[in-house]
Order: C-alpha cells, then structure tokens, then sequence
C-alpha cells in the first residue's frame, strides 16, 4: 500500500473527511494547507494525538515548501484538493481561482514531476486529481455525464478547474507521470463551510431568516454523500489505472427545491418551532450562468474499481443535519471573526 499521502487542501470539507478516513485505513498522512477561509483547523480537532498526521501551513504554489515536503516525507502519493471551489465568488472574483486551480496546480504537477524523477520514476507513485462535475457544463433534461463528455464550462470556477484537468492529463501523456483524475458531483456532510447549500438552508432556517433559492429552485444536482467521496478518492488512488478519469456520483439526482424541503422537514422533526421551517423559504434572482442540470453518470468506477455509494440521499441529509444541530458551536466560530463569510444568504453552489 502507498503509506506516504499528501493530501492537499485537507483543512477543507472535503479534505478533512478524507484525512479521517485514510487514518482509518492506515496511511500516513501530511495535510498540506494554505489555511484561506476556507480551511478549518478546527475540523481536524477530533483527530486522536497519536495519529500518524502532520500538518504544513503553505500554498501549493511554493515549489519550494512542497519539494522539502515531498522529500522530508518520502511522500509516494499525492490526493490534490486544495481549490478555491465556490461558484459565486468565482464570479465576483475569478482571478483567484486562476491563480491557485490553475497556476498552483501546474507549480504542483511540476514539483511532483521533479521528485518523481529523482527518486527513480517509481511505477507505484500516483498523482489523484479531485475535480467537479461541474467542467462537463449542463444538461438538458435527460443524459448524463460520462468521462468521454466534452468540456463546456460556464463559469471561472468551473474554466480553472478544466484547465487544472487538462495540464493533468497533459503531465500523464507528456511526461508518464502517473496522474489519475477524479470528477464528484455535489458533496454534503459533516464540515462543509457555511457559504453552500445545505449548511445555508440549516443555519438560516436555525436563526429564522429567509432561505433562500436561487431562479425557481428547479436547477438540479446530483448529491453525494462526502464520505462515500472519501472512500471512492482512496479508491482511485489503490486501484486506479493511470491516465484514466473517474467520474464520482451519488446516484442522487435533486432540485434545490427539493433539498430544501427535505432538510426543513427533518428540522421541523429534529428541532421543531411554532411554524414549519419551508416558511422561511425566499427565491432570489438567478446567478448568471447558473448551468440547469448536472447528472453522473459512475458506472466506470463501480465496475472498474469497485466503488459505490453507501448512502442514500435520505440516509445522508439525516446524518447531515444532525451532524449541523449537534455543532452549531462549530458553526458559530465559522460564522464571526475569521471566518465571516460576505455572501452567506445567497451561497449554492
């Protein structure tokens, strides 16, 4: 097994669930961070102190921070993460996402590629790329997207992270550095900062402000579970073939609308108040390019690898929302100081 991983990006949501279970299954893990908004220390409290974990507080886009890393910690794979992920400031702000999804993941390919090539191109090093669904661009009403769909993205998020996919495929095919790519649709769960979704939904509704939806809430995702993610990206990185791409699904498809209904029901059970919670509920002006449908098609990674989603949709936003109800400490700590985010009553993704 690779017992060295550098996992970038893992004061994250999904990188902290991720650190968590690779513990579990006996890796050593270097989380590597920049500590943006974003990253929460605080969601890697429950790690125990014996852990085989170190952490290192630098930007991917140090070369020189990452080589020392890379050969201090005999590092033989590297799960990269670390992003700027969200939709909306994408679109008041693309120049970051520029800078650390596109120019921080060739400063990382190419430091990887350096120190693969010093330690003797090792056949069992790889590389996992993690990106989104999101680059393949929309859908109509039916179809799905397959690795072999072409690359239409409608926002910066969505255009820094296809260009971070193709400099990937471009370092495997170039130079045979053995990279494997990943593509999720909709995470949720435990740790996911406060600006998407779900967490809006919860923490609006908790403090009785208006939740709000974007156009008429009807624009669809495919939900899944983060530790399903978790499991399927330690799955890419034993069993993966290098060169290939996997696309990740929860096999959940649902409209905002619907998510939104769904987790105000379950509060109306779990934390009940005078009024239903879907009261609150408040449609907003559409974002630009807010693509309408995005739908996986995981077939390659359930028959190749052997990976599946173990949650359903139901099952997860039930852990979900109690997850949120037994930390709203967590949540709090996020939400002043530090971690004040600007657009919270408008954040989906």
């Amino acid at each position: 097994m690779l017992q060295n991983v550098l996992i970038t990006g893992g004061a994250g949501f999904i990188g902290s669930n991720l650190i968590y279970r690779a513990l579990q299954k006996g890796y050593r893990v270097v989380n590597l961070d920049k500590l943006t908004y974003a990253g929460n220390l605080e969601n890697l409290a429950k790690l125990p102190s014996d852990a085989a974990y170190t952490f290192v507080q630098a930007d991917i886009g140090d070369q020189t921070t990452l080589a020392q890393v890379l050969r201090n910690h005999r590092i033989n794979a590297v799960l990269h993460l670390a992003a700027e992920s969200h939709v909306d400031r994408s679109i008041d702000g693309p120049a970051a996402f520029i800078e650390t999804n596109l120019v921080g993941t060739f400063r990382l390919l190419q430091t990887c590629l350096e120190y693969w090539r010093e330690g003797g191109m090792d056949a069992n090093f790889r590389f996992v790329h993690i990106s989104t669904d999101e680059v393949y661009g929309t859908l109509g009403e039916t179809g799905f997207f397959t690795e072999e769909t072409a690359y239409a993205p409608n926002s910066p998020y969505s255009a820094s992270k296809a260009g971070s996919d193709h400099l990937v495929r471009a370092y495997f095919h170039t130079y045979g550095l053995p990279c494997v790519t990943t593509n999720c649709s909709n995470n949720y769960g435990p740790y996911q900062f406060p600006e998407k979704l779900i967490p809006v939904i919860i923490l609006n509704a908790l403090k009785g402000a208006p939740i709000p939806i974007y156009g008429d809430g009807k624009n669809i995702r495919d939900w899944l579970y983060v530790e399903d993610h978790a499991d399927a990206l330690l799955t890419a990185l034993e069993k993966g073939q290098p060169g290939e791409t996997y696309n990740v699904g929860g096999n959940n498809e649902k409209t905002n609308l619907e998510v939104v209904e769904t987790v105000c029901g379950l509060l109306d059970e779990l934390a009940p108040k005078a009024s239903p919670y879907r009261d609150q509920i408040h449609f907003v002006r559409d974002r630009p390019g807010h693509d309408r449908r995005y739908a996986i098609d995981a077939s390659k990674i359930q028959r190749e690898l052997g990976w599946s989603p173990q949650e359903t949709f139901e099952s997860g936003i039930r852990k979900t929302v109690a997850w949120y109800l037994a930390n709203r400490a967590w949540c709090e700590r996020i939400l002043s100081g530090d971690y004040r985010i600007e657009r919270l009553g408008l954040g989906q993704k």
